[in-house]
């Protein structure tokens, strides 16, 4: 990546809304996942790993943000949506089979398309001024 594009990235995430990062955090997950597909599919252990840390450390980052105060159930059921999902990861990884990702791939594009939606309703309702 060149040194504009970094720095286009660098400023991006540091001027984005909770709500946009969630929705960056979720995009790059899904990115790495197929990625991590692909890398099993050529045998290509080092792409692989490093795809699917890439994916772990990204849904770790989004059980830390999750807020059981103020989410409740929905908080408590996303947690073990997530574990759910790094157990997956676990498998893919020690197998080498993309099936355990599958799934992954799956629930983070819902995921994405229904944090998109709420994004982009809380925004509707709470213009910016």
């Amino acid at each position: 990546m060149s040194y504009g594009a970094n720095k286009y990235k660098q400023t991006s995430i540091t001027t984005a809304n909770r709500g946009q990062i969630l929705i960056m955090l979720y995009e790059a997950a899904i990115r790495n996942i197929k990625k991590a597909k692909l890398h099993i599919e050529e045998k290509n252990i080092e792409g692989k790993s490093k795809a699917l840390g890439k994916v772990h450390d990204i849904i770790n980052e989004l059980i830390s943000s999750l807020d059981f105060k103020i989410g409740g159930k929905i908080a408590e059921d996303l947690e073990r949506l997530y574990g759910f999902m790094i157990e997956q990861i676990m498998k893919a990884n020690m197998e080498n089979k993309t099936e355990y990702l599958i799934p992954i791939e799956k629930i983070l594009e819902d995921l994405l398309f229904a944090w998109r939606e709420a994004v982009k309703e809380f925004n509707l309702k709470n213009p910016q001024k």
